[in-house]
């Protein structure tokens, strides 16, 4: 159980198995929102393919200004820093 404690840096074997069960429980979340974030990639792809298609442009400024303010809102400054990943992952380089 040495190691477990090591790789855990708790101090008692039942703070170890608290962390090592919290720890999976955080690597299946990070495995959903990697598959949503997918997920949402794709979704995006098809709007700018439909919007070029159309004629327009590949990007809509306002609609990213309010997917901002939806990330800001619900989860204050880093939301911002957040979406601002999430749409330059969806919409490539502009």
């Amino acid at each position: 159980m040495a190691d477990v404690l090591d790789k855990t840096g708790a101090r008692t074997d039942e703070a170890a198995g608290v962390i090592t069960g919290a720890r999976e429980r955080i690597d299946a979340l990070d495995d959903r929102i990697i598959g949503l974030v997918q997920e949402r990639m794709a979704v995006s792809a098809v709007i700018q393919e439909a919007r070029i298609t159309s004629g327009g442009r590949r990007v809509n400024l306002s609609r990213e200004m309010e997917v901002l303010g939806h990330y800001r809102d619900a989860l204050g400054k880093p939301g911002t820093a957040l979406a601002m990943t999430l749409l330059e992952l969806c919409r490539g380089r502009v």
